[in-house]
């Protein structure tokens, strides 16, 4: 019997591309029984690795480790570079800081592939959605593009962070929100037929310990006045945050996070101390939520009043520094699809951890572990023991996450997102039984179904294990 619950893959175009529309659509109606696909506009041609990205992403080189488990071009790592799959409406950017990539000898060549796609996985009654980025100019796709450094988030001393894997801009900046309109408008007027548009990344991602900390720039300052928060408090009292976890702090303030109560009344006194954080918190709430609810009336005017909006999220508890508030978002959009991205969590632990050792020293590495450890639930235990233990596991070792973990953050962003569906979005990356474990807790915690990202990291045993989970297979 098949499923009625949603189920969609992220193929990016490269596939489309490389193994032919009727092979990727194949794979997806007859193994996987997938209702809905997700893609990109742009097209995708080998490099070298002067004039390309790597792919797939080496995430901050912590990723580099990792490998395409379906081939590109008959390799498993390889160097790109794209082109729009479009020639850009160059009166809508007339006069903004960002202006779109201009088309090129392939997009001429190939381009026509995506409208195809989509006419194809419609007839097979898929709904197609274009995957975007939220504040990435030009949006096309992760790795490609950036903001000027004027636009870029900042530290509380107005500084830039040193390290940071996500290109992604000031969500306050007129310049990125002003180019992602233009954008939106472009990309319905070209591709009138998709089924909706699905944002990556419209929050503060909290790869680093430092972007935790953004975003106090100009931009920010202004938005903040205009908004009516205390802009010289939030920034203040975040730096003073800031400066306790680079220099000052002491065993003694870990173990109130490993207390038998969880650490909620060290939480509580944190915010007493500190109550320019709590509203800085609210703050990224609001230049979220504004920034979607600007995406979502721009659609309704471009004449996309039918197409669907779903941003994606990251996972409670890093969803309360990112910005990403299920309860506000989930006024201005269709579902909201919440990161099952696991490879991440053990990375992102070090990179905090790493961080705050060596700006601490004499600090307990085990007592910090443990901490954070329980700060972002990412165990069913007590977890590893040390900082050294958590790495961004290679494409054979498990990842060192909870089911219960996993579950109980899809059911947080499901209890605040009310009645607005969350689609789990879980990530094909990693060992064949590790991969099951995910897609069998992805389907038991989110009832309204799953996005699987992405179909580079889906072999056909894989494809087939989804189809059996989920109960969907179309014979």
């Amino acid at each position: 019997m098949l499923s009625d619950r949603f189920l969609g893959v992220t193929v990016l175009p490269e596939y489309i591309q490389s193994e032919g529309i009727d092979g990727v659509l194949d794979n997806l109606v007859m193994k996987v029984g997938a209702n809905a696909v997700a893609i990109s506009p742009y097209l995708m041609a080998p490099a070298d690795e002067k004039t390309g990205n790597r792919e797939p992403p080496a995430d901050a080189g912590a990723g580099a480790v990792r490998l395409l488990d379906r081939p590109l071009w008959g390799k498993r790592e390889i160097f790109v570079r794209t082109a729009p799959s479009f020639t850009p409406e160059k009166r809508l950017y007339k006069g903004l800081r960002y202006q779109p990539p201009p088309p090129d000898a392939l997009t001429a060549q190939q381009g026509s592939i995506i409208h195809d796609f989509i006419r194809a996985a419609q007839g097979r009654h898929l709904k197609v959605y274009f995957q975007v980025q939220a504040a990435i100019p030009p949006g096309y796709r992760v790795q490609f593009g950036g903001p000027t450094e004027d636009d870029r988030p900042r530290l509380p001393d107005g500084s830039i962070p040193p390290r940071r894997l996500a290109k992604n801009g000031s969500l306050a900046s007129p310049h990125i929100l002003g180019y992602e309109h233009a954008l939106i408008r472009d990309l319905i007027n070209q591709y009138p037929d998709i089924d909706g548009l699905r944002f990556d990344w419209p929050e503060y991602p909290p790869y680093f310990l430092d972007s935790v900390f953004l975003d106090f720039s100009h931009h920010a300052a202004k938005a903040a006045a205009d908004l009516g928060f205390d802009f010289q408090t939030m920034q203040r009292q975040v730096g003073n945050l800031y400066a306790k976890l680079h220099g000052g702090l002491r065993d003694d303030d870990l173990k109130a996070w490993t207390d038998p109560d969880g650490g909620r009344y060290g939480l509580m006194r944190l915010l007493s101390d500190y109550p320019g954080v709590g509203q800085m918190i609210r703050f990224k709430a609001t230049l979220v939520e504004n920034m979607l609810a600007g995406f979502r009336k721009v659609i309704d005017e471009a004449g996309g009043q039918h197409m669907e909006m779903l941003p994606n999220a990251f996972p409670p508890p890093w969803t309360i520094a990112s910005g990403m508030d299920f309860r506000r978002v989930a006024r201005h959009s269709t579902a909201i699809s919440c990161k099952l991205y696991t490879m991440h969590w053990p990375m992102m632990l070090r990179f905090y951890g790493d961080q705050i050792l060596k700006a601490n020293p004499g600090l307990s590495n085990s007592l910090l572990t443990r901490a954070l450890v329980e700060w972002l639930d990412i165990a069913d235990d007590q977890g590893f023991e040390r900082l050294e233990d958590y790495n961004y596991p290679p494409p054979d070792a498990s990842h060192p996450v909870g089911s219960e973990a996993m579950a109980r953050k899809i059911r947080q962003a499901q209890a605040d997102a009310g009645d607005t569906p969350i689609y789990v979005l879980a990530h094909g990356y990693g060992p064949i039984d590790d991969f099951r474990r995910r897609i069998e807790v992805a389907h038991r915690a989110g009832p309204h179904g799953m996005w699987i990202n992405r179909y580079a990291y889906l072999t056909d045993e894989k494809l087939e294990i989804i189809g059996q989970v989920t109960g969907s297979t179309r014979n």
